[in-house]
C-alpha cells in the first residue's frame, strides 16, 4: 500500500470525523491526530486506525461505540473492502485485491525512482563529513564518516533536498607545520643527514616517500645542517611503558620540542618551506581524494581553510563589536558562557595568533552565508565538547543555531580474529580504509559501517564482513537479488517469457500470508525512505532491506517459482502458469526495492553470486 493510499485512507476517516462534528457527536475545535499502522495479523486486515481511542475523549463517548458511528459515516470507496470494530476502538480496514495490489503497479510504474519524493525541492542543505586533517591516509575510523556522511546526502535528495556534499581541508595551522616539518627533516635524512626525529612528527613511511620525491625533484637544494633546525630546541619526550601498559613521560616535552623545530625550519628555508608544505599537502590530499572516490564518496565542494583566512580578523570584529570578547592573560576570549558553554574560549593568544576555535567561526558563517537552509555537520565523537561553543558563536552572530545539526560518530574498533588493532596517525600504525577495503570489499564496508545508529561504537569483524552467510547482513541482501534475477535467466533459458501482463492479471493468486506480508513491506519502503532521511538515519534502511531481504528468502524456499514440469522440460499447466507469472511479478517488485535501497547507501546490485 502506497503513502498515498495511506493518506487517502486517512482522508475518509477525517471526513467521516466531520460528520460526526456536523451532527455535535465532536466538538467543531476537534483536531484529527490518529494514525494508520499495518495490522501484523491478516485477519485482522491490512490496515488499522486509532482514530476511535482518540477522539472518544472529546466525544465523551464510548471508543467502540464511537468506531461504529465512524464507520457507518465512512464514504464509499473502492478501495476499502470492508471495515471491523476491534478491541477497545480499533477500526480495522480491510483492502480491495486491486487497491491490496496497487504497490506492485507503483513500483513497475516508477522502477528505480520508487519510493523517491521532491516533497522537500527547494531547501537547500549542507552535509560536510570526513574533513579528515590531510596529515595523513584516511584511516578505518574516517570510513565510518564517510560512508555514513554520504548515505546520509543520499537520502536527503532521494526526498527532494538540495545538497552540497562538502570537505573541510584543514590546511593552515599548526598540524600542517608539523607536517611540513616533518617532511623536511625525513628530506634531510634522504640527504645523509644524521637527525633525530622528534616524537611529535608524523612517522608514517609515507612522509619518507614524500620526501624522497622532493628530493627527486631539488636535489640537495633545501640541504641544511640538522644542528641549525634542531639549536636551541628543549628536550624531546622521553617516555616508557609501565606495568600496566600504559605509557609514561619520563622527562621533555614533545610539544615544545617540535615547536622550535618548526620556527627554525620557516627561518632556515624561507620561501622554501612553502615546498614541504605544500607538496606534503597536495601529494596527501591527492591521496584521499582518490580513496574516497574509489570509495564511492564524492563531494560537491573541497572547501581550503586557507580561503577564509581574510574572513577571520572580520567576524572577531563583529563579536567584539557586539560585546562579545575579552582580554585575559594577554589572550582574547570569546563569552561563550553568555550562551551556555561550560567556560568561555580563546580565539586570539597572547602571540598574536587567532585560534582554529577562530577559523571555525569564520566559516560556519560563511556557509550560512552562502544560503543553506541547514548544515549538518558529520563529526567523529570526540568533537563532543566542541558543539556547544560553536552553538554559541552563531548565536552571537545572530544565526539561528538551530540551523546547524551536529551528528557524533562514534569510534570503530577493528577486529582480527582476538587481536584488536590500534590506530595512531602520527605513529604511522594504523590500518588505512584502502587496506580495510581491499580485504573485505566496498560493498561490507559500506553497509556496515552505516548499520547502527551512528551514536554506538562499531566492533568491526573483519571475518563476518567476508562470510558468505545469512549472518552476513550485506551479502543476505545482495543475494537476494541475486537469486531473483537467476531464476529470470532459468526461465528465459527454458524458453519461455517473463508476462508482465499475465502476471497483473494473476496476481489475485499471491493469497499465501507470507505473499500479504511481502506486499505490505514493500509498500512501507516510501515511508521508511522518509524517516531515514528526515532522522539522518541510514540504519532504518540497513534494517528494512534486512527484513525485506529476510522475507523473501524464507518465502522463496517455502514457495516454487519455476514448476517442476518446466525444470523438466514438460509443458507446463496453464494454473502452473500463471502462478508462477504472479510470482515472478511479486520477484521482480522485491528485487527492484532492493536495488534502490541498496543504491542509496551507495552498495553494488550483483545478477549473480
Amino acid at each position: 500500500m502506497s503513502q498515498a493510499q495511506i493518506d487517502e485512507i486517512f482522508a475518509l476517516l477525517d471526513s467521516a470525523a466531520k460528520v460526526l462534528i456536523d451532527q455535535g457527536i465532536l466538538p467543531n475545535d476537534w483536531q484529527n491526530n490518529s494514525q494508520i499502522t499495518r495490522s501484523k495479523n491478516p485477519e485482522h486486515g491490512d490496515y488499522a486506525s486509532n482514530i476511535a481511542l482518540t477522539a472518544a475523549k472529546a466525544a465523551k463517548s464510548n471508543p467502540r461505540a464511537l468506531a461504529e458511528q465512524l464507520t457507518a459515516a465512512l464514504p464509499e470507496n473502492d478501495s476499502i473492502a470492508k471495515l471491523e470494530v476491534a478491541g477497545p476502538g480499533f477500526i480495522n480496514i480491510f483492502l480491495n485485491s486491486d487497491a491490496k495490489f496497487a504497490v506492485l503497479d507503483a513500483i513497475f510504474d516508477k522502477n528505480e525512482r520508487y519510493g523517491l519524493t521532491d516533497e522537500f525541492s527547494g531547501k537547500k542543505i549542507q552535509v560536510e563529513f570526513v574533513s579528515a586533517n590531510p596529515t595523513s591516509s584516511l584511516h578505518v575510523g574516517h570510513g565510518r564518516g564517510a560512508a555514513f556522511g554520504m548515505s546520509v546526502a543520499n537520502l536527503l535528495e532521494a526526498v527532494g533536498y538540495q545538497v552540497t556534499r562538502e570537505y573541510y581541508v584543514n590546511d593552515a595551522g599548526r598540524q600542517m607545520d608539523i607536517l611540513a616539518t616533518s617532511t623536511y627533516l625525513r628530506y634531510l635524512q634522504v640527504c645523509g643527514e644524521q637527525i633525530k626525529f622528534p616524537v611529535g612528527g608524523y612517522q608514517g613511511d609515507y612522509v619518507t616517500d614524500i620526501a624522497k620525491k622532493i628530493r627527486a625533484e631539488s636535489g640537495d637544494k633545501y640541504l641544511h645542517p640538522y644542528r641549525v633546525i634542531s639549536d636551541n630546541a628543549p628536550e624531546d619526550e622521553v617516555s616508557e611503558v609501565n606495568e600496566a601498559g600504559e605509557k609514561e613521560v619520563i622527562s621533555g616535552d614533545k610539544n615544545a620540542h617540535i615547536d622550535v623545530l618548526i620556527a627554525n625550519s620557516k627561518k632556515t628555508l624561507g620561501e622554501g618551506y612553502e615546498v614541504f608544505l605544500n607538496t606534503a599537502l597536495n601529494e596527501i590530499l591527492d591521496d584521499i581524494k582518490d580513496d574516497l572516490n574509489d570509495f564511492g564518496v564524492r563531494f560537491e565542494q573541497w572547501f581550503s581553510e586557507r580561503s577564509i583566512a581574510g574572513e577571520i580578523e572580520p567576524v572577531l570584529a563583529e563579536l567584539e563589536s557586539k560585546g562579545y570578547l575579552y582580554e585575559k592573560d594577554g589572550n582574547t576570549w570569546f563569552r561563550s558562557t553568555d550562551f551556555g558553554d561550560e567556560k568561555d574560549r580563546v580565539v586570539r593568544r597572547a602571540n598574536g595568533l587567532t585560534t582554529y576555535f577562530a577559523s571555525d567561526i569564520a566559516y560556519h558563517k560563511n556557509k550560512f552565508e552562502r544560503g543553506f537552509d541547514t548544515v549538518i555537520n558529520v563529526w567523529g565523537a570526540d568533537h563532543h565538547g566542541y558543539i556547544a561553543r560553536v552553538r554559541a558563536a552563531l548565536t552571537a552572530l545572530g544565526i539561528d543555531e538551530k540551523r546547524l545539526e551536529v551528528i557524533l560518530v562514534q569510534f570503530v574498533a577493528l577486529w582480527r580474529g582476538e587481536e584488536k588493532i590500534q590506530m595512531s596517525s602520527r605513529s604511522g600504525k594504523f590500518v588505512t580504509l584502502r587496506e580495510l577495503r581491499e580485504e573485505v570489499g566496498n560493498d561490507a564496508a559500506r553497509f556496515y559501517y552505516v548499520a547502527r545508529k551512528p551514536e554506538v561504537h562499531i566492533d568491526f569483524d573483519l571475518e563476518l564482513a567476508k562470510s558468505q552467510s545469512k549472518d552476513n547482513a550485506v551479502y543476505y541482501i545482495q543475494y537476494a537479488h541475486a537469486r531473483v534475477c537467476s531464476v529470470l535467466e532459468k526461465i528465459a533459458a527454458k524458453g519461455f517469457d517473463v508476462d508482465d501482463a499475465q502476471g497483473k492479471a494473476m496476481q489475485s493468486l499471491l493469497n499465501t500470508e507470507a505473499e500479504s506480508e511481502l506486499i505490505k513491506l514493500l509498500a512501507a519502503y516510501p515511508a521508511t525512505l522518509k524517516r531515514a532521511a528526515t532522522g539522518y538515519e541510514p540504519h532504518v534502511l540497513t534494517n528494512y532491506l534486512k527484513d525485506l531481504a529476510s522475507l523473501f528468502h524464507a518465502w522463496y524456499n517455502d514457495n516454487r517459482i519455476l514448476p517442476v514440469s518446466i525444470i523438466a522440460d514438460e509443458t507446463p499447466s496453464q494454473e502452473e502458469l500463471d502462478l508462477m507469472q504472479a510470482r515472478l511479478r511479486l520477484s521482480k517488485a522485491v528485487r527492484q526495492v532492493l536495488a534502490n535501497g541498496l543504491s542509496l547507501l551507495g552498495l553494488s546490485a550483483p545478477t549473480s553470486m
